[in-house]
């Protein structure tokens, strides 16, 4: 008998996987694709020689992650590419800020007004990142807080709604970056603990950037499954699981899936029907003819750029997609060209490059025009340099990844109580009922992203069962 199976080999299941067998546990993992991956993968989507990531290729909470950090993934191939700035801003009128590992620099971007405010909003955690990282995404007890007085202080700060914390801007050029860093989780600007959102991925971009790695997103995965294999663990893939009969015997069955799929194979019946899924997004795959043309300088240099004319359309945007029912006019984009810290992802001389917007949850409308109309406002020319697209929408995400329920990339509504307190709420998140059966995906704490923590977290759960047992 196994002493555990893992069931779906994105980096939350092969991350419990890798855990539970350094300590000597017996593991398998089986998934249902013909290679590991998840959310993590790269494929040619487009045009030969052009690879591009079909979900994450930036990963600020990768390289910061407690779990990848304590894991020898470089000796397996992981490489971290860093662009000249982490992210930029463009604005309509040919002007950006900009995300800088630097924060003199990032403030400076913002503008006199606002510089000092956002050096005064970061610099008391800087210190600390290393120790608030591991505390926060080890929320909720699977670890007793290394520093709960820093804990408490970020919590104070980051708990209420973002637009709390923008107040502190007086020019909209620093609100604007700051809607964007918060929209990355899809949540509206308005919602709880919004404000945590926004610090995190700005604390992470100054700690060690926002990098992709080298020869695209399947180098983590494939990192995780190498290091899983020497410890002897085992990947099966091609292997569907419909029910728990379909698995080998097993201490513990330990699923990387959407809380749904779980109750259905499991046979924990509508134990997650409260569950809330978010909106969905249209995202599309450009394999270019040379580098984007944006109109400000920084974007040029920018491994992510985000797209939208300033606080007020990104909120509408959100809006859209998340309550209102529609997909919106001017969407808000997050841009990733991975060309710029990678040439090898495409031929030379030509780049690959994605963006992305938000749409209802299973919206099956086409994006591409309004999309690319958005981009041409930023980067006039733009379609000129396309040589070829590939468009999903939630329909095609959905096929392409079954945790991403209705097109939604964080596998679950990153808003109200549901952002923190996940699946459900419990300080034993990644239990079920079945005393058997734990639950790692991204539906977990600490969410969405390729980070592995929620994987890490489940398999501390697991092994505190297993050494009862």
């Amino acid at each position: 008998m196994l002493d555990a199976v893992v069931v779906g080999a994105g980096p939350n299941g092969l991350t419990a996987a890798v855990e539970l067998a350094r300590r000597g546990f017996d593991v398998a993992v089986f998934e249902a694709r013909d290679t590991v991956g998840g959310g993590a993968r790269t494929e040619e989507l487009t045009l030969p020689g052009f690879r591009h990531d079909p979900c994450s290729a930036a990963h600020p909470l990768g390289i910061n992650s407690p779990a990848f950090r304590a894991l020898p993934l470089e000796r397996y191939g992981l490489e971290w590419l860093h662009a000249e700035l982490p992210m930029a801003h463009p604005f309509p009128d040919g002007t950006a800020a900009v995300l800088s590992r630097s924060v003199a620099e990032t403030a400076a971007s913002f503008g006199p007004r606002d510089a000092g405010t956002y050096r005064r909003l970061v610099q008391p955690f800087l210190p600390r990142w290393d120790t608030l990282a591991r505390d926060f995404m080890s929320l909720p007890l699977t670890a007793l807080p290394r520093d709960p007085v820093t804990l408490a202080r970020f919590g104070l700060v980051g708990l209420p709604p973002s637009t709390w914390l923008m107040r502190r801007f007086r020019d909209e050029r620093a609100r604007t970056l700051f809607a964007g860093l918060v929209a990355h989780v899809m949540a509206p600007l308005g919602g709880f603990a919004t404000g945590a959102v926004g610090l995190v991925f700005a604390l992470a971009a100054h700690a060690r950037g926002w990098p992709v790695a080298r020869g695209g997103s399947q180098a983590i995965s494939d990192a995780l499954a190498a290091y899983l294999k020497d410890l002897g663990g085992a990947v099966h893939t091609d292997y569907e699981v419909k029910r728990l009969d379909d698995l080998p015997p097993a201490r513990a069955y330990i699923f990387d899936t959407s809380p749904t799929a779980l109750a259905r194979i499991a046979g924990l019946g509508r134990y997650y029907d409260g569950y809330r899924y978010g909106p969905g997004v249209f995202k599309i795959d450009y394999a270019l003819d040379g580098p984007v043309p944006w109109t400000a300088r920084e974007p040029r240099g920018a491994g992510t750029v985000q797209i939208g004319a300033d606080s007020a359309e990104i909120g509408s945007a959100l809006r859209a997609a998340s309550r209102e029912g529609h997909a919106p006019d001017r969407p808000f984009l997050i841009t990733v060209q991975p060309s710029v810290a990678d040439p090898t992802r495409a031929p030379e001389g030509k780049q690959v490059f994605w963006a992305y917007g938000h749409v209802p949850n299973g919206w099956t409308g086409d994006l591409t025009d309004v999309v690319e109309r958005q981009l041409e406002r930023f980067a006039p020319g733009f379609r000129d340099r396309v040589l070829a697209r590939a468009t999903a929408g939630p329909p095609e995400i959905a096929a392409r990844n079954a945790n991403y329920v209705g097109g939604d990339i964080g596998s679950g509504a990153v808003s109200g109580l549901q952002l923190l307190l996940r699946p459900k709420p419990s300080l034993f998140p990644y239990s079920t009922p079945h005393p058997a059966v734990f639950i790692c995906s991204s539906a977990t704490p600490p969410g969405p992203g390729v980070h592995g923590m929620s994987g890490h977290n489940a398999a501390k759960a697991v092994w505190r069962r297993l050494r009862q047992t």
